[in-house]
């Protein structure tokens, strides 16, 4: 059974993720296409198909052009690693039926994954990811087409790609480059051996900024561990920060579509920080109004920002796919969105997660404000108030997990110690509301035996105290 997740199907490479499993998948979007372009009276345009830096990517990659191409749909298949909102942009970019990115993003070097983006450009929706599901399902019953390579090169059903230069132009429009230059700020960067090299690190440099690149070149194992711009995985970017006096370090994940952001004192500033400080960067100097939204379990800062300066949030489910969905209804109305996981775009660019995009703003808030990211998050609580953030997954074996399940399914509780629940929101797990302001979510993974805690408050000794009290309910009431 091939299952899609939150963000796409992944699996571990010649276990799940295999090249009949790829050719199988292919097959299914091929024919989901192709429905679409009959459904719209649409002439057929083609598919993007791009890769990261894991191990057989690029040759996942290749696979799965032939398929489309042995499907009448042209495959742009891209010259070089290519990051996922890169993807986005170009299939907006060329009016393309939609986008297929071989990458396991952020997570372990086992793994491999591939994501499809529609038309629209952002992360294929549940009754899109639930077609191709049934498709590969009928598929893998010997449904599969496949085309020579070098066949489907001759007849023009697979050309090479490099959308670089559209997505760099895009950028340039978006971020004051001018304003980075200015300021004469000194960065670290981290594209952790992913797609963002070449794109984040040459943007900056364009701009004339002094910046210290590590993790540039193809390491398949990532140093040993998953390519997540983590606070546990940037202490060598923490560490040069510290050395060259910098004004601070970003990060991008495996494809680029995450971020990470460490201060000039060498502080992890976490995604729901980052969030917050970028709304407020944005309504205040390009004097944006409208929407923002943000996923059910990232930060309510958002909210209190909004509230000042009269912009309207909507809460969504976790999966950016979500957020995309209302950046292309709202259009101009749309301000930021944004999640706890490190996902974040803007008014104009893609209905996608774009790490590239954030970690240039958060570089031109630096050389706006000329001030640490702390000292803007002072003047945030100065403003709203104290908001205190924090995430902590539970680990639970099959008994305790389906012993919570029957829990929290037969009576959601109206209190947790001197907690009183104000309101309940089940939108995407359970996210309990308190009377003084502060809440926390518990959510189950979708693919392990997890439970993850959110908690929110505005104190770090209330939030102590609730991760207390989270731990103590999850575990069945024991210590």
């Amino acid at each position: 059974m091939i299952k899609f997740g939150t963000s796409g199907w992944r699996g571990i490479i010649a276990d799940d993720f295999t090249f009949g499993n790829v050719r199988t998948v292919t097959q299914a979007i091929a024919r989901y296409v192709n429905e679409e372009a009959d459904r719209f009276k649409k002439r057929q345009c083609g598919v993007m198909v791009g890769y990261d830096t894991r191990f057989l990517s690029e040759n996942f990659a290749r696979a799965s052009a032939e398929v489309l191409a042995a499907n009448s749909v042209k495959a742009y298949l891209c010259k070089r690693n290519t990051p996922t909102p890169v993807i986005s942009h170009e299939i907006i970019n060329k009016g393309l039926e939609g986008g297929i990115n071989f990458t396991a993003s952020h997570n372990p070097p086992e793994y491999n994954g591939l994501k499809f983006s529609p038309a629209w450009g952002g992360p294929a929706l549940p009754e899109t990811t639930q077609r191709i599901e049934k498709y590969a399902t009928e598929a893998g019953s010997g449904g599969v087409k496949v085309m020579d390579f070098a066949k489907a090169k001759s007849q023009k059903l697979i050309e090479e790609a490099d959308p670089r230069k559209s997505y760099v132009r895009k950028i340039k429009e978006l971020v004051d480059l001018g304003a980075i230059r200015k300021s004469k700020i000194k960065v670290a960067v981290d594209v952790l051996h992913g797609t963002g090299e070449g794109y984040l690190d040459e943007i900056l440099e364009s701009a004339k900024v002094r910046a210290t690149v590590i993790g540039r070149g193809r390491d398949v194992l990532f140093r040993g561990r998953s390519p997540e711009p983590s606070k546990d995985n940037l202490g060598l970017l923490r560490e040069i920060i510290k050395k060259q006096s910098c004004r601070l370090g970003v990060a991008t994940d495996g494809d680029a579509d995450r971020f990470g952001i460490i201060d000039s004192d060498g502080s992890f500033i976490n995604p729901n920080q980052t969030i917050a400080v970028l709304l407020y960067h944005l309504v205040k100097t390009r004097k944006w109004k409208g929407v923002a939204a943000r996923s059910v379990m990232t930060t309510h800062l958002v909210d209190k920002i909004a509230a000042k300066f009269g912009i309207e949030v909507r809460e969504t489910p976790v999966g950016f796919k979500y957020i995309g969905d209302i950046l292309v209804n709202e259009k101009d109305d749309f301000v930021i969105g944004g999640e706890e996981s490190g996902g974040l775009t803007i008014r104009g660019h893609v209905p996608e997660k774009d790490g590239i995009l954030a970690c240039l703003l958060v570089c031109e808030l630096a050389a706006v404000s000329r001030k640490p990211i702390k000292g803007v998050l002072n003047e945030i609580e100065k403003l709203v108030g104290p908001v205190v953030s924090d995430r902590v997954n539970f680990h639970l074996g099959a008994d305790a997990m389906d012993n919570f399940r029957k829990r929290i399914r037969e009576k959601l509780p109206d209190r947790f110690g001197e907690f009183e629940v104000a309101k309940t929101v089940t939108l995407d797990g359970y996210k309990f509301m308190f009377k003084d302001g502060s809440w926390f979510g518990m959510r189950l993974s979708g693919t392990e035996p997890v439970v993850r805690l959110y908690v929110e408050a505005d104190s770090n000794d209330k939030v102590s105290r609730l991760k207390a009290l989270g731990k103590y309910f999850i575990n069945g009431g024991e210590k």
